[in-house]
This record gives C-alpha cells, sequence and structure tokens, in this order.
C-alpha cells in the first residue's frame, strides 16, 4: 500500500441534501473511478465524516451555518451515490468539525505513503482542511489533488482553494 486515498465527506448532505449543490453529484462517477483504481492497485482508501448530534446548531460551527446536516445515522449522513458501495470496508473518520483530528493521527503513525491524495467536498472547507493536517502529518509525502474531484458550492471560493492550497505546495492535477 504506497499511495493512500482520502475521500473527504462525499455525503448526501452535501451532494442533494441540505446542503448539496448543483454538479456535486457529478463527481460520484470521478470519485468512484478514483477508488477503485486505488483498490485494484492494492493502494489504501480510506473516508472522512463530516458527523454532528443534536446539538449541532449550539456548537461554534452550528452557530456560523445554521443548517443542521451529516447528523450521525441519518439518510444524509450517509455517503452517496456508488461511492458508498466502494468505500463501504474502507476505514472513516468521523469528525465533528472541517480537520479531522483522527485523520491527522492516523496519518502521522503510520509509514509515509508514496503519495496522499485528496477529494470529495468542500474544496474550501473540508478538503483544505484536511490536505493540511496531511501535509503536517506526512511532511515529506506529495499531497495531491484533483481539482476534477472536488468541489465547493461557489466555483470561485472551489478555484481559491486550490490557489491556497497550491501555495502550500500541494499539487493540483
Amino acid at each position: 500500500m504506497n499511495k493512500l486515498l482520502i475521500v473527504v465527506d462525499y455525503q448526501k448532505d452535501f451532494v442533494d441534501g441540505s446542503l448539496g449543490f448543483a454538479g456535486a453529484e457529478m463527481l460520484d462517477e470521478v470519485i468512484a473511478a478514483k477508488v477503485r483504481q486505488y483498490q485494484a492497485a492494492g493502494d489504501k482508501v480510506v473516508v472522512t465524516m463530516d458527523t454532528h448530534e443534536a446539538d449541532y446548531l449550539r456548537t461554534q460551527e452550528g452557530r456560523r451555518l445554521p443548517v443542521r446536516h451529516c447528523q450521525r445515522d441519518t439518510e444524509g449522513w450517509r455517503v452517496y451515490g456508488q461511492t458508498a458501495e466502494l468505500v463501504e470496508d474502507c476505514r472513516a473518520f468521523e469528525k465533528p468539525t472541517f480537520g479531522s483530528a483522527a485523520l491527522f493521527d492516523y496519518l502521522r503513525n503510520s509509514a509515509c505513503f508514496e503519495q496522499i491524495e485528496l477529494c470529495g467536498l468542500v474544496s474550501n472547507m473540508c478538503v483544505l482542511s484536511n490536505a493540511v493536517l496531511a501535509k503536517c502529518a506526512q511532511p515529506e509525502v506529495p499531497i495531491v489533488i484533483d481539482a476534477s474531484a472536488c468541489a465547493a458550492p461557489d466555483p470561485e471560493m472551489h478555484k481559491a482553494a486550490l490557489q491556497v492550497l497550491a501555495g502550500l505546495q500541494i499539487e493540483i492535477i
């Protein structure tokens, strides 16, 4: 397992649920193809899952983004589309905020990967946060983001996030 693919928050609420947006559903085929490619090569695939509890609206994030989403064990919390079937047996990192502390710990305590690639939603929030955490955990490992395998509701924010990530020496393909 030389490479790692991190599928970030590709969950129903971000695709066609309470925070869904046009075009997010089109990533399913692209992300699923990446998962298949990594699995066929014997490389590792993990997922992050935005995970909130009933008290979400009382959290700092909930006060700033007052839209219930990704509440544990709801339909909107589940991974979307054909990607869901492919990652069913993959390790999942539930996270109550943008970046996953558990993913960071996992990467920090793992042997270095040849490459770490991220895809999923939302580019300017969770993808960016987890890419930075991956870079911190394994600073000598190339971190890659395929611009066609992630998105944001605001195309300008997506573009800006990719520019920031490139400035952090994360390769954008």
